[in-house]
């Protein structure tokens, strides 16, 4: 079998969940593998051919998992005074915009204290109402210049700006805070009964639906990381892997210099498909550009042996040759195969697992499906 000298238009993967009926017959390799139709319609079954497309060098990495800095909002206090939680606050809860979440009373306290300002504010915003209405009967009379009008309207106008700011987030006995946005509370900075300043930060909300995964390189693929095409992703569990385009996501950027472990970090941005949690780790396959062309097999087609690779490659509809292959570079989701292979060759895409368990077993009839 040669690789060389097929070009890309020769073959295309084409998989599907059963063949068509036909009349079965012996096959000649008598180590065939016997796995029939009944066998294959309970599980996720498929065939298919190589496929010869352009595969680069792959990077493999490890990731972390990180909140979207245009995906989360920090909500601070108004005003300083003691922080009183309105119900239960943990982090990972859910909240929603505008619920409100702490009161931050000052009731007691000699200075900043939020009922001496709002009624206050309330004492200026009656007077400067009421020396705005004057001025409009003096202003319409020519008493006033216009220019003292203006200026009498600009005070009034501030004077119900500050009182009604602070009366639309005053409570009994104190300042509402609330969030502008729906999400989770990524982390809360203070206690019950907590004393904070003016504009120090309560809690951090995150609406969790854009996350950036940090992947850190070894200095050796310096000189790859402009040529990147691509990645996947491999989830915490271990049994999901996603394409960047599956995510939704782009490379935003690679390190020009060295992190704080001596590695060149390179960010992506992706969408939150429920299987990321910030902070946590994954598998990363770093794609590279290239032009070379290579025969390649999904990943689920590889069972491996004490370090031997095969694939499974039909024969007849219910029977398969266990075939040993030379592996190349993979992409966590397709491996370059070397050797063992021709395009033409149907091999087991989705199952194979279950066909070496099957012939390992040796509980299938070996002649189940075939007629004499």
């Amino acid at each position: 079998m040669a690789i060389c000298g097929v070009t890309l238009t020769a073959c295309h993967t084409s998989t599907h969940k059963h063949e068509p009926d036909q009349e079965p017959h012996e096959p000649e390799n008598p180590d065939a593998v016997y796995f029939n139709r009944q066998h294959q319609s309970k599980i996720d079954f498929a065939i298919g051919l190589p496929l010869v497309e352009s595969f680069g060098q792959v990077i493999k990495t490890t990731g972390q998992i990180e909140s979207s800095q245009a995906d989360e909002i920090l909500v601070p206090a108004k005003t300083s005074g003691i922080v009183i939680f309105n119900k239960n606050i943990v982090e990972g809860q859910a909240v929603s915009a505008g619920q409100e979440l702490f009161t931050v009373s000052g009731s007691g306290m000699a200075e900043n204290n939020l009922q001496v300002q709002l009624t206050e504010a309330q004492a200026n915003y009656r007077k400067a109402e009421a020396d705005y209405q004057r001025a409009k009967e003096l202003s319409t009379d020519k008493i006033i210049s216009e220019k003292e009008f203006l200026e009498i309207k600009s005070a009034y106008e501030t004077a119900q700006a500050i009182y009604n700011n602070l009366y639309k987030n005053f409570a009994s006995g104190g300042q509402r805070v609330s969030g502008s946005i729906s999400g989770f509370v990524k982390q809360l900075f203070v206690s019950n009964g907590q004393y904070v300043e003016a504009g120090q930060p309560l809690v951090c909300i995150s609406k969790n639906q854009s996350l950036l995964l940090r992947a850190d390189v070894q200095m050796k693929y310096a000189q790859l990381l402009p040529f990147i095409a691509s990645a996947n992703i491999r989830s915490m569990d271990k049994q999901r892997m996603y394409s960047l385009s599956e995510l939704n996501g782009k490379m935003l950027s690679y390190g020009k210099s060295f992190n704080e472990s001596n590695m060149l970090p390179v960010t992506f941005r992706i969408d939150n498909k429920g299987d990321f949690i910030p902070g946590g780790f994954v598998e990363v396959y770093i794609k590279i550009q290239s032009d070379r062309p290579v025969m390649t097999v999904p990943n689920t087609s590889i069972t491996e042996e004490q370090g031997i690779y095969f694939v499974y490659v039909q024969l007849t509809p219910e029977s398969f040759e266990k075939r040993e292959i030379t592996i190349g570079m993979t992409d966590g989701i397709k491996t370059e195969i070397r050797s063992g292979l021709d395009t033409n060759d149907r091999i087991v895409t989705q199952g194979a697992v279950s066909v070496k368990l099957a012939q390992s077993a040796g509980t299938l009839d070996t002649h189940a499906g075939h007629p004499h």
